[in-house]
């Protein structure tokens, strides 16, 4: 392992093996503490695409709602519905839901905000590319998460986990703001796995992941527009050797997406260790 992969491993806190149930344990406890310590939360709030990610999240989150209700302690889990439109995988997102049984579901269109904000934009000489426009579908959907969440006194729970973190392949302020980040510390086949162990339809997670963001490119997969497989990323993140070219491929995501990194408390970053209750 080379320098630089010992301080990625290490900053990304994956582990070489997981035990499920005590991982999942982990993912609800840090859910069920962050709540039980700010008392103004009434709702945890969650954009469902239908992929791994999301489908994984949601499911964690509602079970540590479920008992957090349990114990007396009133929260609500809303899983949000965001299509740009008419959603190319509609039916994955009403299966996840299924799978999640949230409390609530919010649908909102987003393509009427979205269309306004590249109008208006072209109107001041500023002509987005389809790229650009994908980064505006997913600032877009988180303000619609945030604003749930403000009007139900809630917090907006984001998916990142490491094999995302690590190469910064989300949108910055966008789908990477959150107020807490559950499932960092995984990587894609230990999410996977947890779903497993969950139960979840298999075509949740064998599906091929995607941002989806580009209307000139629907569902161009994560692993075409990184360069590198995930398979590769997760061997890297476990501190195993991968080829030459997929550790640059990945090192490069890693240092030129540094300025994405640290937007949500994680498992592993609240409490932070200098808090003082103490009067």
């Amino acid at each position: 392992m080379t320098k630089l992969q010992d301080i990625i491993v290490k900053e990304m806190k994956v582990k070489k093996e997981i035990n499920e149930a005590e991982e999942i344990e982990s993912i609800k406890s840090f859910i069920k503490n962050y709540v039980l310590s700010h008392s103004f939360i009434k709702s945890l709030v969650l954009g469902i695409s239908g992929g791994q990610d999301s489908t994984l999240t949601g499911k964690l989150a509602q079970l540590a709602v479920d008992e957090l209700n349990a114990e007396g302690r009133k929260c609500e889990f809303i899983a949000v519905k965001l299509p740009y439109g008419v959603q190319k995988d509609a039916v994955e997102v009403d299966d996840a839901i299924a799978f999640i049984q949230p409390d609530k579901v919010v649908t909102v269109n987003i393509k009427p905000a979205v269309d306004q904000s590249v109008t208006s934009l072209q109107e001041a000489g500023i002509k987005l590319t389809d790229f650009q426009k994908g980064n505006e579908k997913a600032r877009e959907r988180m303000k619609v998460q945030f604003s749930i969440a403000s009007h139900t006194q809630g917090i907006v729970v984001g998916t990142d986990h490491s094999a995302e973190n690590i190469t910064g392949f989300f949108t910055k302020y966008g789908d990477g703001a959150a107020d807490i980040a559950p499932i960092f510390g995984l990587n894609k086949r230990q999410g996977r796995q947890l779903l497993v162990f969950l139960h979840a339809p298999k075509h949740l997670y064998e599906k091929v992941p995607t941002a989806d963001l580009e209307d000139d490119k629907p569902q161009l997969p994560d692993e075409e527009a990184l360069g590198v497989t995930y398979n590769d990323i997760d061997d890297y993140l476990e501190g195993k050797g991968v080829s030459e070219a997929a550790r640059q491929t990945i090192e490069r995501h890693y240092i030129r997406n540094a300025h994405k990194r640290e937007l949500a408390y994680t498992r592993y970053s609240w409490p932070k260790s200098d808090m003082n209750t103490e009067s």
